[in-house]
Parts: C-alpha cells; sequence; structure tokens
C-alpha cells in the first residue's frame, strides 16, 4: 500500500483487510517494485482516488474496472477515466457512444469521470496499480482483498444501489459478494466489456445510464447527472 491514506469513510471497512499478511506484502512488494526503477501508475497518493471522491455512504452505482490504464500519464485512480486533456482510451471511447445513444448525450471531450464519482459513482478499478506498458501486471499481489471488501461493504448496505459490470471479469468480481446474488435488493446491469475487441457483442445498446437512473429514482435515491 505504500504511503497511500485511507480515506474515513473507507477507514473501518480497510483497516483490517490492511493489517493482514497479503497487504504487507503487497506494500512491500511495490516498494521493491518502485526501487528497482520500475514505472508503477497511477502515482502514488492517487491510488485509492475512487475512495476519496466517492465515500462509502454516498455510493449509488458500482463501476468495475479491471486494471489501471498502462500508459504514460493515462491512470489516475479512477477506473476507466482518464486526466482532462489526456487522449480518451478506446474503451473509453465507447463507454462515450453508448452514453450518446443512451441518452442522447453529446460525447465528452474530456476522459476525467471525476464529476461522476462526485454524485456517488464508484469507479473502482480490481487491481489498483500496473506496471507501465504491462497491463494486468499487478494481477493476484493482493489488490482483490483491498477491492472485494469494498465491494462487499457497499453491496451490505440496505441503501438500494446499481451494480453496473462489463465484462466477464467484472461478473466474476460481483459473484464473490454474498450480498450480490439473486435475492439482492441492488440492480446488477452486466453487459460485454466496452473495449474494441467485446463492444458490438453486448455492450453497445445495453442501456447502463438510463437503467440506472431509473432504478435509483424509483428506489427514492434521485439519478445521475451523467453528462461531462
Amino acid at each position: 500500500m505504500g504511503t497511500e491514506t485511507i480515506p474515513e469513510s473507507w477507514r473501518a471497512v480497510l483497516e483490517p483487510v490492511l493489517a493482514s499478511r497479503e497487504a504487507r506484502r503487497l506494500g512491500g512488494w511495490l516498494t521493491a517494485e518502485e526501487a528497482a526503477g520500475k514505472r508503477v501508475y497511477p502515482p502514488r497518493g492517487t491510488r485509492l482516488a475512487a475512495l476519496a471522491l466517492t465515500p462509502l455512504e454516498a455510493v449509488r452505482c458500482v463501476i468495475l474496472g479491471q486494471d489501471p490504464y498502462h500508459g504514460e500519464g493515462q491512470a489516475h485512480g479512477l477506473a476507466f477515466s482518464v486526466q482532462a486533456g489526456v487522449k480518451p482510451p478506446p474503451s473509453l471511447v465507447n463507454i462515450y457512444k453508448e452514453l450518446e445513444s443512451d441518452l442522447g448525450l453529446p460525447r465528452p471531450a474530456s476522459g476525467d469521470l471525476s464529476p461522476w464519482a462526485r454524485q456517488g459513482v464508484l469507479l473502482l478499478n480490481n487491481t489498483l496499480t500496473v506496471e507501465a506498458g504491462l497491463a494486468g501486471s499487478h494481477a493476484g499481489r493482493g489488490w482483490d482483498a483491498v477491492t472485494d471488501a469494498c465491494v462487499a461493504a457497499v453491496a451490505a448496505r440496505e441503501a438500494p444501489t446499481v451494480f453496473i459490470l462489463w465484462g466477464s471479469h467484472a461478473r466474476k468480481k460481483a459473484s464473490r459478494v454474498p450480498a450480490l446474488g439473486r435475492a439482492s435488493h441492488h440492480l446488477i446491469v452486466a453487459s460485454a466489456h466496452p473495449s474494441p475487441l467485446s463492444a458490438h457483442n453486448g455492450f453497445f445498446g445495453s442501456r447502463p445510464f438510463s437503467r440506472a437512473n431509473e432504478f435509483l429514482e424509483a428506489n427514492g435515491r434521485g439519478t445521475i447527472d451523467w453528462r461531462l
């Protein structure tokens, strides 16, 4: 974990996990990787940005990603998001195409999804770090325990919440959370991943944004302004 500060609202959820041997091993491994000169994204201090921008009690929707973008200057701690001024990657371009088709909104020029996060959309990757240029390189190193705990904490709350699952990896993660079973009071919106390799297999036309808002409004949780 290195020097990451746990946001206050997530502290009770994560402190027991971060005290585990697995988490300590993850922190030591990350420190060693960086000491060896490897570039790790996103930068230190931003790896828990999704939790900092979206407090536990504010979560209305969860969008699960796999791991951060591995290109220079892309990842900043929010799944699928890049900072303003950075060219939106192909998966995000497809998300914007579906946003336009679903809600009639113009495709945003910026790839920064922070406005969604501030409205209660938890943009959480399963693995929160990656080595430059090597997708999936930090998978299985210990982040799963941390992010599983976050998803379970949201699912355990009484407040009806939308879980948007793009691709088999996100569906697999959600299946590990008992509170997301068939009897759940939450809504699960599952489809193919928005990557260019799979978007035409069911992502396009899945209407995740309007379906999320219909559910939230029906359950007294307002709606999310998806405009960027």
